[in-house]
């Protein structure tokens, strides 16, 4: 489902490498069984081809697809410290994704007697610290994007990651005024638009 952010960065970048695709709207929690058919894991993203070869991993599939779009469209720059940079940021923007849906999960799943708040402390303190290194990557340079003159993976991967974020656990839209403004400026592009979430999972204030 597109609540998830390392579903939706791969849903937009296919849309802005225009290459077609099928969604299936299925949930890890009551489509786990149907998502084993295809990943061992029942994670998602998974990516199913034409010829039957499946990708997981939002990652491995990023390649995938860049390495489809050739050098020239590819979202991800093919050397160089550009490279790296991009590589950098979106680890960055991944990290603080998974610290978001590790605390989502903590109040959806686990009953509140059994919470360990140090975590969820830890979990927060680690996805606001990602938050702000984005932020400050933003406001280095005056340009629109945060690496180079045009959308790289740091710009999709942060937006989706952010307004994931921003949705599921509160997070104050002001505190990242560089990062918002790219947020902004990627959301009202017709390829994110188009892939919004269905379905945000219940979350405490971050």
């Amino acid at each position: 489902m597109f609540d998830s952010p390392f579903v939706r960065r791969v849903a937009v970048s296919m849309n802005l490498l225009k290459i077609p695709f099928e969604h299936r709207n299925w949930s890890v929690g009551k489509d786990f069984e149907l998502i084993r058919q295809f990943n061992p894991l029942g994670r998602v993203p998974t990516l199913v081809q034409p010829d039957g070869e499946t990708l997981i991993e939002s990652a491995a599939i990023l390649d995938f697809l860049d390495d489809s779009a050739g050098p020239d469209r590819a979202l991800t720059p093919q050397s160089g410290a550009p490279r790296r940079e991009v590589l950098r940021l979106t680890a960055i923007a991944t990290g603080a994704a998974e610290k978001g849906v590790a605390q989502v999960y903590e109040v959806a799943f686990r009953p509140p007697e059994k919470r360990y708040p140090p975590w969820v402390d830890r979990c927060r303190a680690q996805m606001h610290a990602a938050l702000t290194e984005l932020d400050r990557a933003s406001t280095v340079r005056a340009g629109d994007w945060l690496i180079g003159d045009r959308m790289t993976q740091a710009d999709i991967t942060a937006t989706c990651v952010y307004t994931f974020l921003a949705d599921a656990l509160n997070i104050d839209r002001a505190a990242y005024p560089g990062l918002a403004a790219i947020v902004e400026r990627c959301e009202g592009m017709p390829e994110f638009a188009a892939i919004k979430a269905e379905w945000i999972a219940p979350g405490e204030p971050a």
